[in-house]
């Protein structure tokens, strides 16, 4: 019988960092995680695929439950990743952007200011690696977002975008969130800890 996690009532990054625990700890065929909101089910299940574990999820009076399994021949192919990302030379940046606008004074300024600042990001080359949304920034990974076909186009060439979903969750906009992954605060560490050099805009 499949191991079960009741994450329930636990808020960003703590469902994560609870099915981590387990599954760091044992060494688990089957996991069953039950969660009580939108970011949490994508989070959860984003971190078992990156363990090698192939997820389904099943709604429940208003919860998910989720039912991961694991695959052996994900789990190697996510290794074999690994492994040739530690070769690479490339420097990784990580640019970190929790606000919709650039700067303070004039805010229609300050908008027009981050969707050139995103435009060009494209100059870093191969040293752009992630772009991270919190805060107010989650806004440009929405649908009505001005940047979300150049966001597109960054992730069609490799570049990771995340976007905090308790910050989708505070702004009602999960549901409209059109491009990237949804995160929480543990990939958010990780990323600025492995990172070459972390750019912020706040």
């Amino acid at each position: 019988m499949a191991k079960e996690i009741d994450a329930c009532g636990l808020t960003c990054p703590a469902p994560v960092l609870l099915v981590k625990d387990v599954v760091e700890k044992e060494e688990l065929s089957e996991l069953r995680v039950i969660v009580d909101n939108a970011a949490s089910s994508e989070n959860v299940t984003r971190f078992l695929n990156s363990r090698g574990y192939s997820v389904t999820s099943v709604a429940d009076k208003g919860n998910s439950i989720l039912t991961a399994s694991f695959d052996g021949q994900q789990r190697a192919e996510k290794v074999q990743q690994a492994a040739t990302d530690v070769t690479q030379e490339t420097r990784k940046n990580v640019v970190l952007i929790m606000t919709d606008r650039m700067g303070q004074g004039d805010d229609e300024l300050g908008k027009k200011l981050m969707i050139n600042y995103i435009k060009t990001l494209k100059e870093m080359g191969p040293e752009l690696w992630q772009i991270i949304f919190v805060n107010s920034g989650v806004k440009l990974t929405v649908k009505s977002s001005p940047v979300v076909e150049e966001l597109r186009n960054y992730q069609s060439e490799g570049v990771t975008i995340l976007a905090c979903g308790t910050c989708l969750e505070h702004y009602d906009l999960l549901a409209q969130k059109e491009v990237g992954d949804t995160t929480n605060m543990l990939d958010i560490v990780m990323a600025t800890q492995l990172a070459d050099k972390v750019i912020t805009l706040s």
